[in-house]
């Protein structure tokens, strides 16, 4: 085809925030030409435009996009023309990472924070085009919202999380945080066969929660770790997933778990970052297992696209507006109001 250029998002400073004419890569012979039609703004991209976090300028940003293909390299026959496709990471399948299956790794990949030959740092997904190597790319059902696929890289990184922690089938799960993420983690652990509690101060979020058919723990009107306590009959959490990155919380997950053997999934990042306040003994002695998370890996897209694609579960709800591009600007502003889920971009 003939699209040379595209419209693109790009941050030039705090709030300063322009729509430019950007050339597009070619198409190789193992990349993909995609029409966006739908990009999510993630918290740090938002957290980016209103100064909250910091990545070099001028930034080019969106990871959470799905849209339609409309042209494939000669080395391409996983996907086709008209085909409808949702974002994860590039990687490179023959390098150490990718083949101890550690793909989310792959050090010589280009970053989100690494200078394009253009002059923009990262990534693209808020423009009307984009051209993506094959490998980064999933296959999502005809009919699916392009906004539900574009929550396809933090479903996975859900994935990986619940992957590392090892959730068991039977097992009682406390998510602290009812945020777009904190649902997203509510759901995956129960279709792994958990019983989900979801802790949340806001009404709002508990009730977008209790939307998803989630179990709901309001930490405005009783104490969570006693609800906890309460709930599972005085014996504690299995697994606590720290959702929300606050002091309090990280305080509280401690004092949900049960006895010995409990396992707390460092979930979200925060800035300031909140400090572990326990005592080596007491992590030895009650055998506790502190995981860290971030990102996932290939086999996790493909859990996210599997989920998305079977149906079983409703995300919508975790998606709270939308916008068209040419709203940008008001929707990165609505994406900055305290509380929100997540604001879509229909290109």
């Amino acid at each position: 085809m003939d699209i040379m250029t595209t419209k693109t998002a790009v941050l030039r400073g705090k709030e300063q925030l322009t729509i430019e004419e950007r050339r597009l890569p070619e198409v190789t012979a193992d990349s993909v030409l995609v029409k966006i039609q739908a990009c999510n703004i993630c918290t740090s991209e938002y957290g980016v435009y209103n100064g909250s976090r910091t990545r070099p300028y001028p930034l080019v940003f969106g990871h959470e996009w799905a849209g339609e293909v409309l042209e494939v390299g000669a080395n391409v026959d996983d996907f086709k023309k008209g085909d409808l496709v949702a974002c994860g990471y590039e990687f490179d399948p023959a390098s150490p990472e990718s083949l101890e299956g550690r793909t989310g790794e792959c050090r010589h990949i280009k970053t989100a924070n690494d200078l394009n030959p253009d002059g923009y740092y990262g990534n693209a997904g808020f423009a009307e085009y984009a051209v993506k190597s094959k490998v980064g790319l999933y296959h999502i059902k005809p009919g699916v919202d392009p906004s539900v696929a574009g929550l396809l890289e933090p479903i996975a990184s859900v994935m990986f999380g619940l992957r590392k922690v090892g959730i068991q089938r039977g097992e009682t799960v406390v998510v602290i945080g009812a945020g777009t993420m904190g649902v997203l983690n509510g759901l995956m652990a129960r279709e792994c066969g958990a019983r989900v509690l979801i802790s949340e101060l806001l009404p709002k979020k508990l009730e977008a929660a209790r939307a998803c058919g989630l179990e709901t723990i309001d930490a405005g009107a009783a104490d969570p770790i006693e609800e906890v306590m309460r709930l599972t009959e005085g014996k504690g959490a299995d697994v606590v997933i720290l959702a929300v990155g606050a002091q309090s919380a990280t305080d509280q997950s401690f004092e949900m778990l049960k006895s010995k053997r409990g396992r707390v999934l460092l979930f979200a990042a925060s800035y300031p970052s909140p400090k572990i306040n326990l005592d080596v003994n007491t992590l030895h002695y009650r055998k506790i297992d502190i995981v860290g998370t971030f990102g996932a890996d290939h086999r996790d897209f493909q859990s996210a696209a599997d989920a998305i694609n079977a149906g079983k579960i409703n995300f919508a709800p975790v998606i709270e507006s939308r916008f068209t591009f040419c709203e940008m600007e008001q929707a990165m502003k609505a994406a900055c109001i305290p509380g929100a889920y997540r604001v879509s971009v229909l290109m």
